[in-house]
């Protein structure tokens, strides 16, 4: 009976993990230009090739201004697989 709703509450749960792993993913768009509202802290990828080889793009929600949100851009290392 124990085992049974342990069964119950772990695929809820296994849903919420997955719902909240996706969203902390930050977001790649091509252009700068497609971002739509930044919020603030927001961090957004953007892979328009103005960084050098191995480096992305990132543009961050930083301050709170009375014109809207102010952005800072600054290349980072590009995380993924890695290539031999």
């Amino acid at each position: 009976m124990i085992a049974k709703a342990i069964r119950c509450l772990a695929l809820p749960a296994g849903l919420a993990m997955s719902l909240i792993a996706t969203s902390a993913t930050a977001q790649t768009f091509p252009r700068e230009q497609d971002i739509p509202d930044l919020r603030l802290g927001q961090r957004v990828m953007v892979d328009d090739g103005s960084c050098p080889a191995g480096q992305i793009k990132e543009v961050l929600g930083s301050q709170m201004t009375t014109s809207g949100v102010l952005r800072t851009r600054k290349c980072i290392p590009r995380l993924g697989t890695k290539k031999r």
